[in-house]
């Protein structure tokens, strides 16, 4: 029986005309700004649902990776790994073009962004599970014992004791993350979203100038430097706690 074609409106292999046409006329500095500024909106959009999807979801990840029973924390270990260890974009892929051919669910002009939300999540709840677990094993074993021998209950003892040092020793590497993640929001263009490196290469390509790539760069820069002062800020706060 031959394979079902994928005839979807919003398939990434298609051909899809981008901001500009063939016969389009050159466009100023402004407009190019106004054009990039529109798309990483969407940028900020995949930033955003992707921290408050994954920083969760990495909770739940490293509760199962360091349970007790061995088969939950195996299928754990084994998420983290397939996660970690397979391109990003090809997560994309496979979370996009699933639903037609192993459900044979027809696809929707939403569909692509949808998949580049999942992908994004499931891929880095995988990295901030296993900062978490750095940061709890970093904490010692006699704080635990003292904090038991004090008469604090489980509970206790993580939100008063365990929580604020690792949250203090993991910042570092959450932060590393979430300026990568900046930057990493521009694969969401392997599925057709049009976030802002995709209005770029397309404002490139029409307007035969480097101009358009510059300005975002400038923009991601932007955005970056800014991520870091809240990152040092947030850090700053947390120095009460001294190893």
């Amino acid at each position: 029986m031959a394979r079902p074609r994928c005839t979807c409106p919003g398939a990434p292999f298609a051909r899809v005309p981008g901001p500009l046409g063939k016969d389009d006329i050159q466009v100023d500095i402004t407009t190019m700004m106004q054009m990039l500024g529109e798309g990483f909106i969407t940028s900020l959009q995949i930033f955003a649902l992707t921290l408050v999807g994954a920083l969760p979801l990495g909770v739940v990840v490293v509760a199962l990776r360091m349970c007790r029973f061995a088969p939950v924390r195996l299928i754990a270990r084994a998420y983290i790994s397939v996660m970690r260890g397979t391109p990003l974009m090809l997560q994309m892929f496979a979370i996009y073009f699933m639903p037609f051919y192993v459900f044979g669910v027809q696809l929707t002009p939403s569909s692509k962004w949808q998949a580049a939300i999942i992908a994004f999540i499931v891929n880095y709840a995988a990295y901030f599970a296993e900062i978490y677990r750095s940061g709890l094993q970093s904490v010692p074993r006699g704080q635990y014992e003292a904090a038991e021998v004090l008469g604090y209950s489980k509970f206790q003892t993580l939100a008063h004791i365990v929580v604020p040092q690792v949250v203090k020793r993991i910042m570092p590497a959450v932060g590393n993350e979430v300026i990568t993640l900046v930057k990493d929001t521009s694969l969401a263009f392997a599925v057709g979203v049009g976030e802002m490196f995709s209005t770029a290469k397309a404002l490139v390509a029409s307007q035969v100038s480097m101009v358009p790539f510059v300005i975002a760069a400038a923009i991601y820069w932007a955005f970056n430097f800014a991520v870091e002062l809240v990152l040092g800020s947030i850090e700053k706060r947390l120095a009460y706690y001294r190893d």
